[in-house]
C-alpha cells in the first residue's frame, strides 16, 4: 500500500473519537450504532455491554461495516473511513488488559469503569478488509479503496 495513504487511514484513525458501527440482525437487517473507540496501528477496538445487541449480533455474525468522520467545516475539508471487516470479542486477559488501557489512554474517565471490573463490558476488535478514504481536499467526493491484502495488518490481538 501506498505509505501516503496508510499514513492518512491511520492519521483519521487516531485523530477520531467515534465510529458508527453496522452489525447484521437476526433477522438480516442491519443495526447502526454509534459507539467511542482506539486503535492501534490498523486494528480498531470498541467496548458494550456484554448484554447488548451490538454483542448477541456479533457472537452470531462477526461482519461489520463502520464509519470514521472528523469534524469539518465546509465541505471541503471531509476526511472519513469506510471500512468494512470483522469484529472479534476479546477474551485473553491480557489482550483485555492491554486495550483497557488504550482506551483509558484516549479517555481518562473510563479508568474507574475498568477498575471497578468492567464485567458488564464486552471488548472487540475490528480488523479491516476493505478501507475507503474519503478525502475532499483532493476534489469532491475523493475516495481511495485499500484491500486487506494491501493492509499489511499487525494487531495486539
Amino acid at each position: 500500500m501506498d505509505q501516503a495513504l496508510r499514513h492518512e487511514i491511520l492519521t483519521i484513525l487516531e485523530a477520531g473519537r467515534d465510529l458508527t458501527l453496522a452489525t447484521v440482525r437476526d433477522d438480516g437487517g442491519p443495526q447502526a450504532t454509534t459507539v467511542s473507540y482506539v486503535s492501534d496501528g490498523l486494528s480498531i477496538y470498541f467496548g458494550c455491554s456484554a448484554n447488548s445487541q451490538k454483542a448477541h449480533n456479533l457472537a452470531r455474525d462477526p461482519r461489520v461495516a463502520l464509519t470514521v468522520d472528523l469534524p469539518y467545516a465546509d465541505w471541503n475539508e471531509i476526511r472519513g473511513l469506510a471500512i468494512s471487516g470483522e469484529a472479534i470479542r476479546l477474551i485473553d486477559p491480557d489482550q483485555v488488559s492491554e486495550v483497557e488501557n488504550l482506551f483509558v489512554t484516549k479517555f481518562p474517565q473510563l479508568r474507574e469503569a475498568f477498575a471497578l471490573g468492567g464485567a458488564e463490558i464486552a471488548l472487540f476488535c475490528i480488523t479491516p478488509l476493505v478501507v475507503s478514504v474519503l478525502d475532499y481536499r483532493r476534489g469532491f467526493g475523493h475516495v481511495d479503496y485499500v484491500e486487506a491484502a494491501e493492509l499489511e495488518l499487525v494487531a495486539v490481538v
